[in-house]
């Protein structure tokens, strides 16, 4: 009888994991502070991206760019000294430079994925000046359409018609929305459907890539961070945008350093003027 039972046993508790596998994974309390903070943090950096370069007419859309590098660098490397994170997947993947974290011959791996990353950033940031928030993220949405045609290109990779259904529903909506949109400009419009592409490319970049070079997604994000920000220091000194920064009239203004918002100097659309409204009352 005990034998019977034993043998009993496996059957049923692949019949139990045959039901969760149908009825997908359940979402953690992590995951979930994850999704939040994920969701708060993007909705925050694109409303004062707008803020900073519409209210303010800041004049350098790569200087922001740098300093986001640079913050996001020197957070992973904190996070990695003190052992919270790690770069790699595999633990051979190892090295003792104290600068990189990273092998040489890996960082040469990720530097096609690295300037990828660099065109995305630099277009993604030049099209939130000139279009108002609630289209962009309309038209930003029809990223996933430019995603699939790219991984087609590239690995043949095909999807089923219900997924290609609901991606035309999408880009439905963002026509319809743009044909309403009083504020239109091609210009502007055009430099977001090249943010798109450019994300689509990044996107396919590391499904190639990120896989082979045995890096964590903060490997890859730390060789993006070490690559591109001397690539970009480089190009904003040459190109007069570091000296544009330091004359900005604006730039030791308490406003621009803690929440980019001001009554006097906002031109922003009124969705984001409302929004930075709230948060200056709650955090100044």
């Amino acid at each position: 009888m005990e034998a019977e039972s034993n043998q009993k046993l496996p059957v049923s508790s692949s019949s139990q994991s045959q039901e969760r596998l149908k009825k997908g994974p359940k979402m953690t309390r992590k995951g979930a502070y994850a999704a939040i903070s994920y969701m708060a943090s993007a909705v925050l950096l694109i409303m004062f991206n707008k803020a900073a370069l519409s209210s303010y007419n800041f004049p350098s859309t790569n200087v922001i760019t740098l300093f986001q590098m640079l913050s996001s660098c020197t957070l992973l490397y904190a996070m990695k000294c003190w052992k919270i994170i790690s770069f790699t997947t595999e633990p051979q993947i190892t090295t003792n430079n104290p600068v990189t974290l990273i092998p040489f011959k890996t960082l040469v791996h990720t530097l096609p994925l690295a300037i990828s990353y660099l065109l995305y950033m630099l277009v993604t940031m030049a099209s939130v000046r000139g279009i108002n928030v609630p289209m962009y993220t309309t038209l930003r949405r029809t990223t996933v359409a430019f995603t699939m045609i790219v991984e087609y290109i590239l690995t043949r990779q095909k999807h089923s018609y219900p997924v290609v259904g609901s991606v035309g529903i999408i880009i439905l909506g963002a026509v319809v929305a743009g044909a309403r949109d009083l504020s239109f400009d091609a210009y502007s419009y055009g430099v977001v459907f090249v943010a798109n592409i450019c994300t689509a490319i990044y996107l396919a970049s590391i499904a190639h890539i990120g896989k082979s070079s045995g890096l964590s997604t903060f490997g890859l994000m730390w060789c993006n961070g070490i690559i591109c920000g001397p690539i970009l220091l480089f190009w904003t000194s040459i190109s007069g945008d570091l000296g544009r920064m330091i004359n900005f009239p604006h730039l030791f203004s308490h406003g621009f350093q803690v929440l980019p918002f001001h009554e006097k100097n906002c031109h922003s659309d009124s969705t984001t003027t409302n929004i930075l409204q709230i948060l200056h009352c709650l955090l100044l």
